[in-house]
């Protein structure tokens, strides 16, 4: 009975155990495969109820005969007690239906058995990769049904498994956020010689291109003459161009010199007093204009800490500012440099000016030229644009030993570079030489009754000479004509209603000058046509002082500069900018009718003085 029992619990055991056989099957495959990879053994420290311990396998016969007290013995065999440490090794047994577990010193003995596994195929569609390619569009002569055919004979590429492997990385890499810069690091770029360069560089580009404007409507059929007659009839007029002015740097000062480039005729140079509802600001500032763009800030700035009274380019050296201030010294600014402060300066001594300079020129050739410079203290000096230490050569105006002459302009005659012309605060113009036996002041011209405020030698070069003729302007409200060959004015310009502040002969045309004046008015005397009143004349609008004019060297543009620190840029009419083939032989006779009128005036004023 007991053997009968104990075999029927048998074959219930054994039914469970085939019940949970796929289970148990799919279990012992992972198992296996992970032991055989890994070559390891499970130990554990006490009975695991997780695991079923099977006896080992034994003939039908040994199964009739065994009764679970002896099964239960087997279990422990081996095992110090019931609860003591047991480390087995697991291995699969034959039977998948039966766990098995040996102890240590049968581990060298049996040899690991490999199990089989299914092969589950599982397809991956490969990745689409859509690419595009660029040609050239050309007429290709083909028929139709060779294009459809070159077509379908056209087969995608095949993805390539190595370039889909490295486009993550490339996209890891592509949305990698930028380096965070730090405060330290952004200062330091920020004052860094190369971004300060490019800076500089950048904004003036981009300055210009924002401040082009180009007329879309302009029609080149002519249809527009009939509204333009007017302006064409008007040749003789002046038309406002361009004005210049900037919040910070020129507003509430006073142009005190205009200049514009020899190298680049498009720039121009305006020096300015200082501001006095701005104390901290520097004194002197010159503004470097560009009439090329549109823009409406300076092309260059530059300042120095004493008002600035005279500016001039220097020829033969296109990046050179010259300036001369308020409290005697010279300054040379350069545009290369990143500084808006002088590059050099002459120094505060007695060897050198100590009254301000209100003339400043460079004269010579492009081998030997020299800066001259003249202050109201009546000290000329000679400077080397190389070294301003000290002055290459000094001298004292003084007329017939008396004190010396405070002066206020200069200019030097067409291709003449020892003799010059300077006016006075005390109204006479004085001839001058540099070098020689009578360098010096050499002769005086009466006429004026006030300080003479500007003073320009006849410039325009044709078929007849005229550079011993010159002008100069007066707080006396003229404006006056002189000849180096005779110390009275040939004629007196006298339509102006305030002080003239300047004067300047046209660089082309040879009975043509400008003057302005206290009351906004610019005026242009074509001395061919009329001696009695301008041929052409602006008022401009606020009727500000204009305190400087000067000529553009193509002889079509003229600059103003007025108290309020604008500067304003006018064309020129061709009919009265530009000289007909006659007008120097005009203007011969225009002095001779001038020379005999000042004659039969003095002679007339002879006989009423004797009467």
């Amino acid at each position: 009975m007991d053997l009968d029992e104990n075999f029927r619990k048998y074959q219930l055991k054994d039914a469970a155990l085939h019940q949970d056989d796929s289970d148990l099957e799919k279990k012992r495959r992972e198992a296996e495969a992970l032991l055989q990879s890994m070559r390891l053994y499970i130990v554990k420290d006490d009975y695991c109820p997780c695991y079923s311990v099977a006896p080992p396998p034994m003939s039908p016969t040994a199964k009739s005969t065994g009764t679970p007290s002896e099964a239960g013995s087997q279990d422990s065999d081996g095992a110090v007690g019931p609860r003591g440490p047991v480390s087995t090794t697991l291995h699969w047994d034959s039977d998948p239906s039966t766990l098995q577990l040996h102890s240590d010193s049968e581990l060298g003995r049996g040899a690991p058995k490999l199990g089989m596994a299914k092969i589950t195929h599982v397809d991956f569609p490969p990745r689409e990769t859509v690419s595009y390619t660029k040609e050239t569009q050309t007429p290709v002569m083909t028929q139709p049904k060779e294009e459809e055919e070159e077509e379908e004979e056209i087969v995608p590429p095949e993805p390539v498994v190595e370039t889909q492997t490295e486009k993550p990385d490339q996209k890891e890499e592509e949305e990698a956020p930028p380096h965070e810069l730090t405060e330290e690091e952004k200062l330091q770029i920020l004052h860094s010689d190369e971004f300060v360069n490019f800076f500089d560089h950048s904004t003036r580009i981009i300055e210009r291109a924002l401040s082009e404007h180009v007329d879309i409507f302009f029609d080149y059929s002519g249809r527009d003459l009939e509204e333009k007659e007017g302006e064409i009839q008007a040749g003789a007029k002046l038309f406002l161009n361009r004005q210049f002015m900037d919040e910070r740097w020129s507003k509430h000062r006073v142009v005190t010199c205009l200049d514009w480039s020899p190298q680049y005729p498009e720039l121009l140079v305006a020096s300015y007093n200082n501001n006095e509802d701005a104390p901290h600001e520097p004194d002197g500032v010159a503004l470097v204009w560009n009439m090329k763009y549109k823009k409406a800030t300076p092309e260059y700035v530059f300042h120095c800490q004493s008002a600035v009274m005279s500016a001039a380019f220097a020829k033969f050296h296109p990046n050179v500012v010259v300036g001369g201030t308020y409290s005697g010294q010279i300054v040379l600014w350069d545009n290369r440099s990143n500084k808006r402060t002088p590059v050099q300066r002459t120094p505060l001594s007695a060897a050198a000016h100590t009254h301000p300079v209100y003339c400043v020129n460079v004269v010579g050739t492009q081998n030997a030229h020299n800066l001259i410079s003249i202050s109201t203290d009546g000290k000329m000096c000679s400077w080397s644009l190389d070294m301003l230490s000290q002055p290459q050569d000094s001298m004292e105006l003084v007329f017939k030993q008396s004190k010396a002459v405070a002066v206020t302009s200069m200019s030097f005659p067409l291709g003449d570079v020892n003799n010059f012309v300077v006016g006075s605060e005390d109204g006479s113009v004085y001839m001058s030489c540099r070098h020689g036996s009578k360098a010096g002041i050499s002769e005086m011209f009466e006429g004026h009754h006030g300080p003479i405020t500007g003073i320009h030698c006849h410039t325009a070069a044709g078929p007849l000479d005229f550079s011993h003729l010159f002008v100069t302007s007066s707080f006396d409200w003229t404006v006056k004509l002189w000849s180096t060959k005779n110390n009275k004015p040939l004629y007196s310009f006298e339509d102006n209603s305030d002080y003239v502040y300047d004067v300047m002969w046209s660089p082309i045309h040879p009975a043509l000058f400008a003057c302005v004046d206290g009351v906004g008015h610019l005026d242009l005397w074509n001395l061919n046509n009329d001696t009695e009143v301008p041929t052409a004349s602006i008022t401009v609008d606020g009727n500000p002082a204009l305190n400087r004019v000067r000529w553009a060297p193509s002889g079509r543009e003229i600059a103003v500069g007025d108290s309020d620190g604008r500067v304003r840029v006018y064309d020129v009419g061709e009919q009265i900018a530009v000289p007909k083939n006659d007008e120097w032989t005009r203007f011969v006779r225009t002095l001779a009718e001038i020379n005999e009128n000042r004659d039969d005036a003095e002679e007339l004023a002879a006989q009423r003085l004797a009467a």
